[in-house]
């Protein structure tokens, strides 16, 4: 299959083409280390302003604490393959199988290699080509999403601004966004450390441009013991209800035989850049060691039974609602 075509049920590989303004497209790596005390997160990416004269591809580097680092490159030091995903920003080098980073400027820098497991994505269907479903097919949509891996092993090891981080026996997480801009309102969650292994929750609601107006979407999985569970808006899953307020979140989705109850709370946050009509001149904050509580139920004759209560660690959380846009109001289950 062509690469144009190829593309859109492989949501890893670059997606821009030959896009040269008014685009942007980031990959996110999280990594935790097996005792949970260094999570990192690594975010390649390449942007091109409106009119296109300021373009350039950078790596992001979230810590817990509100600690974050913006390394800026050159257009040309973004590099992509075609058959398959491997991105390359200068001397770093992302894919499914490792990341390799070598990050310098005079404040410090970042350099090590950490391997990777077998991924295990969204699902990838004929007709819902990853997390967006058909939305996927939908051209020009404001912002696309992808997660590409809900959880997988790591080993190798990073040294951030001279502090070692080992990830033998880690686990991650990856996932991606691309587009012009991102929403003027979201909520995002993710976390794959719940006590026990197989299980991982990402969740995404966001205000959506669509027509002559805008809608509140959702996006919520969880993996559990190799099941996916969906509540997206495509899947007609239903956002009940849904509260954020300063460092804390919560929500309830509910479809035909499931409900999922969601208690989102931040830690400090660091200041990410965001895109803005592919220039990344907007700010996201985001909190990595924030905590995730879920609890997801089966719902059969009128009767709830719980198939997971737990509460997920390292949580990497973006809560961006000023205007309180999300709010739908407080949650009655």
């Amino acid at each position: 299959m062509i690469y144009p075509l190829r593309r859109i049920w492989d949501p890893a590989v670059y997606q821009g083409g030959t896009r040269n303004r008014r685009y942007f497209e980031g990959w996110y790596f999280k990594l935790v280390d097996a005792a949970g005390a260094n999570p990192v997160a690594l975010i390649p990416g390449i942007s091109f302003s409106e009119d296109g004269l300021t373009r350039h591809s950078f790596v992001q580097i979230v810590r817990p604490g509100g600690k974050a680092r913006y390394f800026s490159y050159g257009a040309d030091a973004f590099s992509y393959e075609k058959e398959r995903f491997a991105i390359a920003v200068g001397d770093s080098s992302f894919s499914t199988g490792f990341l390799s980073i070598d990050l310098h400027d005079p404040d410090g820098g970042a350099s090590g290699e950490v391997h990777f497991g077998k991924w295990t994505p969204w699902p990838v269907r004929p007709l819902s080509p990853g997390v967006m479903g058909w939305y996927r097919f939908v051209p020009r949509m404001e912002c696309y999403h992808g997660v590409l891996s809900m959880d997988h092993a790591l080993t190798g090891s990073l040294v951030v601004d001279g502090e070692e981080l080992v990830f033998d026996g880690g686990r991650g997480y990856a996932e991606k966004d691309w587009g012009r801009s991102f929403p003027s309102s979201w909520l995002w969650a993710q976390s794959n450390h719940f006590g026990r292994a197989g299980v991982s929750v990402s969740a995404s609601v966001a205000r959506v441009p669509w027509l002559a107006g805008a809608f509140t979407g959702h996006i919520v999985g969880v993996l559990l013991d190799g099941a996916f569970h969906r509540f997206a808006t495509y899947t007609g899953a239903k956002l009940v209800s849904m509260e954020t307020r300063p460092g804390a979140a919560d929500l309830v989705l509910r479809d035909r035989h499931e409900e999922l109850e969601l208690h989102v709370r931040s830690t400090a946050t660091a200041p990410l850049k965001a895109p803005v009509l592919g220039a990344m001149n907007g700010r996201a904050d985001e909190a990595l060691g924030a905590t995730l509580h879920v609890t997801l139920r089966a719902m059969r004759g009128g009767r709830a039974s719980v198939m997971l209560d737990a509460e997920g660690l390292h949580a990497a959380v973006e809560i961006m609602d000023p205007d309180g846009e999300l709010t739908t109001g407080p949650i009655v289950t």
